[in-house]
């Protein structure tokens, strides 16, 4: 038993170190195999063993320091979430379900905090009745209170970033992190306190340190006072008033040393005022002391200064009243006493520059490339897909579709076809069909719409399954927790995650499939008119009409050269358009063409080998380069741009010289239908290419979400999994239980039976 607290260490398992890290590297590493590094994975499953063995012994303070430099140079190779689920109990309630967060940032903080209390319990483990002994105790607890501060302002702000706020344990938040920093340094003067007055200083020095002592618990309590109750309770019973009583303790033994050094110089009035000062705190040390889980020698400590201040204050009195009458002033008219402070929180070099603990031939991981680098370059290649596909490809498609929709506005080109071959067909329109033939067009299509939709099907049947596990875990729930009351979240909680996921997935599947039909339902509009275009040359030239010179659409003399002037400034203009749908159209294929090749790995590679080795590289770090290697792709937009621009100038022109065209001839009705059976073909062939490429972006949307759906269902299957591995575990150790306090109820009541079996069900 002592009169000063340690920390309690935060307890864990084994978690699947080799399995996780073998997941993530096939997945974001696809290159690499994951035995290259089993020997780097074999190493860290042992560091972990030895660091979280709970073994009160200096040697384990390196031990801790080493895994905690390797973990911080891990975190410089992978992302903090790899689908590893780290578990620690509640520091002050082992016997409580294990807090577990897939995150890497809350092992390193789980690492240092039971570094913190290594320390502490060293501290404690000490013998502070020689100077040695206080000399070591000093040195640790203000180690523990520089591993808390780093922790602090190190660690933890990156867990919260990467973390819900809601998941984190109470014990790593702030307030608590701080009060045990200031704990530690509060023992760690009062150790100082302790060794002076072994040393026999004077006694005004004694004052000024004790009254920092005071001072130090005072502001350890502070940080914790006003804060709700849900975070003063996780404190074990009767820690707060152990600190409340140690405060009041030195603040009276402050002003009783102060009173001795009063009554040396002969102000006996002062000590009388000191030493009544010194009375109303002890009787408070004392009060708090005598609470429920305070330790016996604090309230010994309290009881003894209690009787000491009592004593001396009416020998104080009865001299003063007798022999010196000084007055005797206000406690408030004294002057203060100055705090002496010989503690700092003291962060290790090692915490600091975890790159002298490991040399980094040492380092683990060091041949894979870091997460930033790697999520750099899959942002790199997700915003050249989207360049390519939203700047080039759909401004390109845009661009051919307002060109298509304007001729087709200006029944062009067939009114320039019948007039020119008023029989037979034009050879732009035999080209088009010539290459429906040759794709079997209508067959493509229908088998592509039938793979479209099996894709969806099999897309919603596997998300319906994954649900299905999600529901089936969460019968199994449900008939668990009626046979009696469990301490773990029910289903609808702990997979809350999980289930809105879904649900986003099938509103995907949804607005997929509303798409779908709309690409049907063309498809059946249109599939008489495309089905034409791979009818033989023949049949095609007699389902459209042929026109002649009739005499009542004979022309003048001067009218047919007017109209054949305007239908050859027309072709011209018409071909021009062409050239530069052509011209765009290979700008988007060279686009294509050099994304295809792009590779920015190695670059990125040396980059982040430039950056120091310990350094977490963060893909916003190679932002520059990112930017620089996108602007290869600037020139393609800015010929889009300019073919555009071209583009419009002609559309413009061709407006003009249509209507000069349309008032140089004469209605002829025979004209007009072959014109519009020509047409018709025309737009038959663009909406049979509109009609490919969606059915296109369909198949391949359907092939990379059918993947996400299994990689979804994977993980509602490990999810159940674990909760069901956790309803054993639960149940087993419930079982324990009863049959412990059955064998107390067998045995009759014995306090050493029922701690040891309290604290069997704990384990």
């Amino acid at each position: 038993m002592s009169n000063q607290l340690s920390i309690p260490f935060k307890k864990t398992r084994s978690i699947p170190i080799r399995q996780a890290v073998k997941d993530y590297i096939l997945s974001a590493h696809p290159d690499t195999h994951p035995d290259a590094f089993k020997n780097d994975i074999t190493e860290w499953e042992a560091l972990r063993k030895d660091c979280i063995g709970g073994v009160v012994h200096p040697d384990r303070i390196q031990s801790a320091i080493k895994y905690h430099a390797q973990l911080v140079f891990i975190l410089t190779k992978l992302p903090s979430d790899i689908g590893l689920e780290v578990p620690y109990c509640p520091v002050f309630n082992e016997s409580s379900q294990p807090y577990a967060l897939r995150s890497l940032a809350y092992e390193r903080s789980a690492v240092l905090f039971n570094l913190a209390a290594l320390q502490s319990q060293l501290a404690l483990d000490e013998d502070r009745s020689s100077p040695q002994g206080l000399k070591k105790a000093i040195a640790y607890y203000q180690n523990a209170a520089g591993t808390l501060n780093y922790l602090n302002s190190t660690a933890l702000p990156n867990l919260r970033v990467l973390a819900d706020l809601d998941t984190l344990p109470l014990e790593l938040s702030d307030p608590v992190i701080s009060h045990l920093e200031l704990l530690m340094l509060a023992q760690a003067q009062e150790c100082v306190w302790q060794r002076a007055y072994l040393d026999g200083l004077k006694h005004a020095l004694l004052a000024k340190l004790s009254m920092k002592v005071a001072s130090l618990y005072e502001e350890a309590l502070a940080t914790i006072r006003e804060r709700p109750p849900s975070l003063r309770n996780i404190f074990p019973t009767g820690w707060l008033y152990h600190v409340e009583a140690k405060r009041f303790h030195f603040e009276a033994a402050a002003h009783l040393r102060k009173s001795m050094d009063d009554s040396d110089a002969k102000r006996y009035g002062h000590e009388v005022a000191r030493l009544s000062a010194a009375h109303a705190a002890v009787k408070q040390s004392y009060d708090a002391a005598r609470r429920i889980g305070v330790s016996k020698l604090v309230m010994h400590d309290a009881k003894s200064l209690l009787d000491v201040v009592q004593k001396e204050l009416a020998r104080a009195e009865r001299d003063n009243d007798l022999i010196y009458h000084h007055e005797v002033p206000a406690l408030s008219a004294l002057p203060p006493i100055t705090e002496v402070s010989m503690v700092q929180s003291l962060v290790s070099t090692s915490l600091l520059e975890p790159k002298t603990v490991i040399s980094h031939g040492e380092a683990l991981f060091k041949e894979l490339l870091a997460w930033g680098a790697k999520t750099a370059i899959r942002i790199y290649n997700e915003r050249r897909d989207d360049l390519i596909k939203g700047e080039v490809r759909e401004w390109a498609q845009r661009s051919n579709d307002a060109a298509i929709a304007t001729l087709r506005s200006l029944n062009l080109p067939a009114a320039l076809e019948a007039l020119e071959k008023p029989i037979g067909l034009p050879p732009s329109l035999l080209k088009k069909a010539e290459e429906v033939r040759a794709e079997n067009g209508p067959a493509q299509v229908e088998s592509s719409i039938e793979d479209v939709r099996n894709l969806a099907e099999r897309a919603m049947q596997i998300l319906n399954e994954a649900m299905d596990i999600l529901d089936q875990e969460a019968e199994e729930d449900e008939a668990f927790r009626k046979e009696g009351p469990f301490d773990r979240l029910s289903s609808q909680e702990a997979n809350r995650e999980l289930a809105v996921k879904g649900e986003r997935y099938r509103d995907i599947l949804t607005h997929a499939a509303e798409s779908d039909a709309v690409v049907r339902e063309g498809w059946e509009e249109w599939e008489n008119n495309i089905l034409e275009l791979t009818w033989d040359e023949a049949d095609l030239e007699a389902s459209v009409p042929s026109s002649t010179l009739s005499g009542h659409s004979r022309l003048s003399s001067r009218s047919p050269n007017l109209t054949q002037t305007h239908a050859r400034a027309l072709r011209v203009l018409l071909e021009n358009l062409d050239n530069v749908q052509r011209a765009r159209n290979e700008t988007v294929a060279r686009a294509q063409r050099l994304a295809e090749a792009d590779d920015i790995t190695l670059r990125i590679s040396k980059a982040a080998s430039a950056f120091e080795q310990w350094v977490a590289v963060k893909p916003e770090m190679l932002e520059d380069i990112l930017d620089e290697e996108l602007s290869k792709y600037e020139k393609f937009r800015t010929m889009l741009e300019q073919s555009e621009q071209k583009q419009q100038e002609l559309l413009d022109a061709i407006k003009d010289r249509n209507i000069l065209f349309l008032q140089s001839r004469k209605d002829d009705p025979i004209v007009k239908e072959r014109e519009h059976a020509l047409q018709s073909l025309d737009l038959a062939y663009h909406k049979y290419k509109e009609i490919i490429r969606n059915l296109d972006e369909g198949l391949k949307f359907y092939n990379d979400f059918g993947n996400m759906m299994v990689q979804f269902k994977e993980a509602c299957k490990v999810w159940a999994n674990a909760r069901r591995n956790e309803m054993m575990y639960v149940s087993y150790h419930g079982w324990i239980c009863s049959a412990l306090i059955l064998l107390v109820v067998v045995q009759g009541f014995d306090p050493r039976y029922e701690r040891r079996n309290l604290r069997a069900c704990a384990y």
